[in-house]
């Protein structure tokens, strides 16, 4: 009990020296200018990937490939 007072009494008298202490703070404004220049640009056409319409072409294989641990496990 006597721990607790004593930790109580010291946290009132660090905040009250802590309260006398006055610290004044210059203030400055300063303007600030903002140059943003925004640029058009065309917008390019987009290129389109092309997908073989056979089923044993290289790009499907490529696209459809599995792992290991794709495959199901037998319990």
């Amino acid at each position: 009990m006597k721990a607790i007072l004593t930790y109580i009494f010291i946290i009132f008298i660090a905040t009250g020296a802590m309260a006398q202490e006055e610290t004044k703070v210059d203030t400055t404004t300063k303007q600030v200018v903002l140059n943003i220049k925004i640029e058009k640009t065309e917008v390019q056409e987009q290129q389109v990937a092309r997908l073989y319409l056979f089923k044993n072409s290289r790009v499907k294989k490529a696209l459809a490939f599995k792992t290991k641990r794709n495959r199901a496990k037998m319990a």
